[in-house]
């Protein structure tokens, strides 16, 4: 059977009304970018938080932020995402279910919640790596200085962790944009749920996720571009 190639089907009417089979692609990136920004705004806070609570004294702290890591860690990002938006609002007061089924937009706040809580437990493992990595005299100096263990995290331990693992956070960062395309199974309509919605409508397989495949490629490649010139900006000179 022959394949009936047509690359000027992305400039034709999609049944959808609202523009071209390009435009549709163009929406799904949009909310590809978007998603991706809010989680990992989520990401590397609570990641920072978690990873610094494994990094204190405290045994207590240690154990939250341990139990955190291996919980979000070790069950797959697929069924996470169900649980969120299939499970979470049945276990709740059905007021409060009701609502979160009918929130405008629910898969994107779930996609957003979802990714951002399961990025973190990687990001959290970044920044203990990080501290644990730096001389331990730096964590003594701030003791020596008179400054609280807050003091000492905020500026001291922190700012020099962030700069060894922005290559890794980088790549958790991408990751992140790439997952975004499990949320289409929760009906996100982001770039690989819209190649596949253009796919189904014009049987252009190979157009369709050709073009998709290359978008991520430019994506990943200009997010490398700008980790790369933020991490000559920051590096410590000497070092």
């Amino acid at each position: 059977m022959n394949y009936n190639w047509n690359w000027g089907i992305f400039f034709e009417q999609s049944p959808e009304g609202t523009g071209s089979y390009a435009d549709m692609l163009l929406s799904g990136l949009v909310w590809t970018i978007v998603t991706a920004l809010c989680a990992w705004v989520i990401a590397f806070a609570v990641g920072s938080v978690i990873g610094v609570l494994r990094t204190l004294p405290s045994r207590a702290a240690q154990a939250v932020g341990n139990a955190y890591v291996e919980l979000f860690r070790n069950i797959p990002l697929l069924v996470q995402m169900f649980l969120w938006y299939f499970v979470l609002p049945e276990m709740l007061p059905e007021s409060w279910g009701t609502w979160l089924k009918q929130l405008p937009n629910a898969p994107f706040y779930t996609a957003v919640v979802c990714l951002g809580f399961f990025t973190a437990s990687r990001v959290a493992e970044q920044v203990r790596a990080g501290i644990q990595a730096l001389p331990r005299g730096q964590r003594m100096a701030g003791t020596a200085l008179g400054l609280t263990t807050a003091q000492t995290y905020r500026y001291v331990l922190l700012p020099n962790a962030y700069r060894i693992i922005l290559p890794p956070l980088t790549s958790e960062f991408l990751n992140n944009l790439k997952n975004t395309s499990v949320a289409l199974t929760i009906g996100l309509l982001e770039l690989t749920a819209r190649a596949r919605a253009m796919q189904e409508f014009s049987f252009q397989v190979f157009e369709a996720f050709t073009a998709a495949t290359i978008i991520y490629i430019v994506i990943n490649l200009l997010v490398v571009a700008v980790a790369g010139l933020i991490e000559r900006r920051v590096a410590v000179p000497g070092r």
